[in-house]
C-alpha cells in the first residue's frame, strides 16, 4: 500500500527534528564535561558544593558570631544522603512535568483521530474554517448563506 503524499512529507520534516535533537544533546554534554575538563573548582575545599553550604560560608565570613534562627526538623547522616534526596525530588517533579505533558499530548493525538473518524474538523482545520465562515461572496452573504433573493450565492 502506498503512503499518501501527507506522509511522505511528515516524514521529511522529521530529519530536521532528529539533527536538533542530537545537537541539542551534544550541547547538554559538553556543558556538563567542560568544567570538570577545565577544572573550574580545583581551587575550592569542596568544588561542587550546593547553594546552601555556600551561602552558609558567605554568612559565617560576614558575621562569625551568627546564631541562626531555626534548626533542621531532621539532621541527615551526610552530604550523600541530602543530595540522593534532592535527586530523588528532581525526579518526582520530573516524573509529574512529563506525565502532565503526555497526557496533553494524547489528549490532542486522540481529539484529532476522533475528528477525523467522524470526518469532523480538526485542531489544524478548525481555525482556517473560523476564518472562511466570516468571509463575505460577491453578495455580501457570508459563504453558504442564502441571499435574500433567492438566487444561489456564488462561491469565491
Amino acid at each position: 500500500m502506498r503512503r499518501g503524499a501527507r506522509a511522505e512529507a511528515q516524514d521529511g520534516d522529521r530529519h530536521p527534528a532528529a539533527w536538533a535533537t542530537w545537537a541539542m544533546v551534544a550541547a547538554i554534554a559538553v556543558i556538563a564535561v567542560l568544567p570538570l575538563a577545565i577544572g573550574a573548582g580545583d581551587s575550592r575545599e569542596e568544588p561542587f558544593a550546593g547553594a546552601d553550604a555556600q551561602g552558609q560560608q558567605a554568612v559565617e565570613d560576614i558575621d562569625p558570631a551568627y546564631e541562626p534562627w531555626f534548626s533542621p526538623i531532621v539532621e541527615l547522616p551526610s552530604s550523600e544522603v541530602e543530595s540522593g534526596l534532592f535527586a530523588l525530588q528532581a525526579a518526582i517533579g520530573a516524573g509529574i512535568i512529563g506525565y502532565y505533558f503526555g497526557v496533553v499530548r494524547t489528549r490532542s493525538r486522540m481529539r484529532t483521530e476522533q475528528a477525523q473518524a467522524t470526518g469532523g474538523p480538526t485542531d489544524s482545520t478548525r481555525a482556517g474554517d473560523a476564518a472562511g465562515d466570516a468571509v463575505a461572496d460577491a453578495s455580501g452573504a457570508p459563504r453558504g448563506a442564502e441571499v435574500p433573493d433567492g438566487s444561489e450565492p456564488t462561491r469565491g
